[in-house]
């Protein structure tokens, strides 16, 4: 009888990755693979730890699994097991835990498991000396016509605010080859959107005597890959030589994600980030004088510790000027383990809502700036999915620059590329296109 097994994932895109890499493990060991919330004989949740809120969701899924068979082998793997490897092993909801760097070891400790019927567990001191890249791979994914690729693992940042380092380990950079390889067999699948992502993506190659760019270029020599996103970049990595060169590339999407944090200099140094706000507005710059109109999103944290009101204010008043395409936008939440966690001045809960909402209504109104730029001219869709609309039928895509538009009609569309013009709005954040 063949074995069920159900997968869940929470957190990034790398982890997002490494669940599927650990499902096509399972796949190809001959398991079913059914969604999570029906009955398996193997359930595998990939944590998250990045908040003290990821940490319950990991516990509370890990509890959820265990509930709905019993008797299943439930594996917790990923971040929060790593960062709280002894909670872990104490929890009798979890049979088998693997921390980070170990994943493609899931089959084999199942294997062992069921002989034995022991916890079983898996965790490194990730933090303790250098590990080497964990080579996992994908054929397929669960998404239709975009690949993410993980490139890279690892962070050697330390921001005042943040787990993941001690989640991570230290930069890890994955072969070129291998990358290349994966790429390959994704574009002979059909795939023709890759978006290659990693723990700190602009740190790729620093312990391989590589980098971003060269890698960037090798896919870029793909047959069948039209597209090419990146993850978050670091600021920094925005230069003259580096934009300039990727700008020669035509598979390169103009869509570019630069995590800020803060609008501030002095939030910025409590957040211990490497740039100031002086260099961040420097990177926009370059990359709006090589790509017209580029998409330019990132992240920003509201409430940090001792964020006075006009802290604020200044960040508010540098959104406004590098004007984003879109804004993700997090209240600051304690995490245990961090300097930040335990440093004075801490920003009562209303306040950082009221923050929060302040940009987040300046989120939605420079958002449909930057898409409204866009009504009258013609551009070039990927597209990937149905979608129904006040009973009509449409199919949607993205633009380059990750605009969302849809094409009225129930032809299936999927995977392929369309060119026309967009006309105006059908949603808030759907556009139509006149092929």
């Amino acid at each position: 009888m063949t074995k069920k097994a159900a997968l869940h994932n929470l957190g990034c895109k790398v982890n997002a990755y490494e669940t599927e890499a650990m499902q096509q493990i399972l796949e190809d060991a001959g398991y079913e693979i059914v969604p999570f919330q029906e009955y398996a004989d193997v359930y595998v949740i990939n944590t998250c730890s990045v908040t003290n809120m990821a940490d319950r969701k990991s516990r509370q899924m890990l509890h959820k699994a265990k509930k709905i068979n019993p008797n299943a082998i439930v594996v917790g793997a990923g971040c929060y097991v790593q960062t709280k490897e002894a909670q872990a092993l104490l929890d009798d909801a979890i049979d088998i835990v693997i921390g980070n760097n170990k994943k493609h070891e899931l089959l084999s400790l199942i294997e062992q498991y069921e002989k034995d019927h022991g916890m079983n567990h898996l965790v490194v001191d990730i933090n303790h000396e250098k590990q080497e890249y964990e080579e996992l791979y994908l054929e397929k994914t669960a998404e239709h016509t975009r690949a993410f690729i993980k490139v890279q693992d690892g962070c050697n940042q330390f921001c005042s605010y943040c787990i993941i380092p001690f989640a991570r380990g230290r930069v890890r950079s994955r072969k070129a080859k291998d990358v290349v390889a994966e790429v390959k067999r994704l574009a002979e699948s059909g795939f023709h959107e890759v978006v290659l992502t990693g723990i700190h993506l602009s740190s790729y190659g620093v312990d391989t005597d590589d980098n971003l760019l060269h890698l960037i270029e090798l896919v870029h020599q793909v047959d069948g890959i039209e597209r090419i996103r990146l993850g978050s970049l670091e600021p920094r990595i925005v230069t003259e030589e580096f934009t300039k060169r990727l700008s020669q590339l035509e598979k390169i999407c103009p869509h570019f994600h630069l995590s800020l944090q803060s609008g501030c200099d002095a939030t910025l140094q409590r957040m211990n980030r490497k740039y100031d706000t002086a260099q961040y507005e420097e990177g926009c710059k370059i990359l709006r004088k090589y790509f017209e109109h580029p998409a330019i999103t990132t992240d920003v944290i509201v409430g940090f510790p001792q964020e006075s009101e006009e802290e604020f204010a200044v960040t508010k008043a540098f959104l406004e000027k590098i004007h984003f395409y879109e804004m993700h936008i997090f209240k600051y939440s304690k995490r245990e383990g961090t300097k930040a966690a335990v440093m004075p001045g801490q920003i009562p809960e209303p306040e950082k809502t009221k923050r929060s909402a302040i940009l987040l209504d300046l989120e939605k109104k420079m958002s449909e700036e930057f898409r409204n730029y866009y009504v009258g001219k013609e551009v070039e869709v990927l597209m990937e999915e149905e979608m129904e609309y006040q009973g009509e039928t449409y199919f949607t895509g993205y633009t380059k620059e990750y605009v969302k538009v849809a094409v009225k009609g129930d032809k299936n569309l999927s995977n392929t590329f369309v060119s026309g013009t967009i006309t105006g709005r059908l949603t808030e954040e759907v556009y139509l296109l006149q092929m």
